[in-house]
């Protein structure tokens, strides 16, 4: 199972808070089978896929946000409502992908950087 921790991502340009819950899929067997088999996703709560530069929806039931961010956590490109059984674009330049909840991820814009900040609970 994926590690759940109650971490926070925050959009630097507007202070406003993302997720709350981060999913981190990091090594081989959990990048593959990243979200395949889980429940949508809460609003809060995201899945942070590293390294990643491509991911694909087969077998998922729900569609998702899908960025790419670099390895400064700053937005390259994204994908709104990506439908299962879709396989994105292959984004060189992507380090981290973070798969967020369906339209949650309207309001970032390229270039946007996302500020983690772990929790002290």
């Amino acid at each position: 199972m994926n590690t759940l921790k109650n971490n926070t991502i925050i959009l630097e340009r507007t202070g406003q808070v993302i997720a709350t819950k981060i999913r981190y899929a990091d090594n081989y067997f959990l990048r593959l089978r990243g979200l395949i088999g889980t429940p949508s996703l809460a609003r809060s709560e995201v899945m942070l896929i590293t390294p990643c530069k491509q991911v694909h929806t087969h077998f998922m039931k729900y569609p998702i946000d899908v960025v790419f961010l670099d390895k400064h956590y700053s937005v390259i490109n994204k994908i709104i409502a990506m439908q299962p059984w879709r396989v994105s674009s292959y984004v060189t330049n992507a380090f981290f992908v973070l798969e967020l909840p369906a339209h949650t991820a309207t309001l970032l814009e390229p270039a946007d950087k996302l500020i983690f900040q772990q929790s002290s609970i």
